[in-house]
């Protein structure tokens, strides 16, 4: 199993400090943080669209391209692009120019958005959201296949009998879809033979298996989990560094969905295994990587440690952790199979 991280370039004000870093510090420290994933053997490295203040990164394409300056080996994705307020031939440039300049290494994964304000931002009506996601993603698939591309559909002009360019370094470009869990996203990506990433805030991971059972059914080939958490040397250490910034996070999006606000009680036991809080020591975050990785038949895990803005240096060492000392135990697990 392949092991990575996502973010989305959160720069919310800090619950402990106050303070708020810069759009440009948190551009300079997401590309450190994608340098050391890569130097530490991590495989896969994505970053996140948002269109709101509290965000650093809203087009993922242009961060990674910079990061492919600066990397060697380490996949480069998007997680997500909102393709349904996109222009696939727009998206599918972008991310060919990316290809290009990693030698391979991007990796385009394709969403509908767990957020809504890109529609207002681009014109696209919310009543077509999943009519537009299926429409575009048709599109951004015929592209891949090859020139000349012949097209016609509801939501962008047509397309007779032209050429896109760039096209991949490969012979295709790799596309992924991403969901928060809808068995009907899961057979779909199995039919489309697309690898489908899982994002997972909340729950216990272990609840994604009939989805990836499905997925497989239906002739999906590769599964990506998501997690949250941070990786420390001690255990206690990892947890309470954590919890602030994940309580914020849950404040924050019980603002906005209407979440309750989980106790410390709750968190402390989510984090101990019961859910999806992956906060504590090398040995501990391999383990949960490896029981839950086993159960759901994942082949790639990625964890997102900087929510609400943990500090740059924690995420820093955690990022180490995982590389050093997680990844060598998770590898070993699965090899013994």
């Amino acid at each position: 199993m392949e092991l990575g991280v996502y973010s989305f370039g959160d720069r919310h004000p800090d619950p402990v400090t106050g303070e708020q870093v810069t759009v440009a510090q948190r551009l300079a420290e997401t590309l450190e943080r994608i340098r050391l994933a890569d130097q530490v053997g991590l495989t896969f490295y994505g970053l996140g669209e948002h269109h709101l203040p509290n965000y650093a990164i809203s087009n993922p394409a242009t961060v990674l391209a910079a990061a492919a300056s600066v990397t060697t080996d380490i996949t480069l994705s998007s997680a997500v692009t909102v393709l349904s307020t996109e222009d696939p031939v727009r998206v599918y440039q972008q991310f060919t120019t990316l290809d290009q300049l990693s030698r391979g290494r991007a990796e385009l994964l394709a969403g509908r958005g767990s957020f809504i304000e890109s529609f207002p931002l681009f014109g696209a009506d919310l009543s077509d959201y999943d009519a537009l996601f299926d429409e575009k993603l048709e599109l951004l698939l015929q592209l891949d296949q090859g020139n000349p591309v012949t097209w016609s559909g509801r939501f962008r002009p047509a397309l007779d009998n032209v050429d896109v360019y760039p096209r991949p370094y490969g012979e295709h470009l790799r596309i992924s879809v991403g969901t928060g869990g809808n068995p009907q996203s899961s057979v779909r990506a199995g039919v489309l033979g697309l690898p489908v990433v899982y994002a997972v805030i909340g729950g216990r991971p272990e609840r994604f298996a009939p989805l990836v059972d499905l997925y497989r059914r239906a002739g999906g080939t590769h599964v990506t989990m998501g997690a949250i958490g941070l990786v420390a040397k001690d255990s206690r250490e990892a947890r309470e560094a954590f919890y602030p910034y994940w309580l914020a996070t849950m404040k924050y999006g019980a603002a906005a969905r209407g979440w309750a606000v989980p106790t410390r009680a709750e968190y402390d036991e989510w984090a101990r295994g019961a859910q999806s809080i992956f906060a504590g020591s090398p040995e501990e975050v391999a383990e949960r990587l490896i029981t839950v990785g086993k159960l759901v038949g994942a082949d790639r895990y990625a964890m997102q440690m900087d929510w609400s803005g943990v500090p740059h240096r924690l995420v820093m060492e955690s990022i180490e952790l995982l590389g050093t000392e997680v990844l060598p135990l998770v590898r070993a697990a699965f090899a013994s199979e």
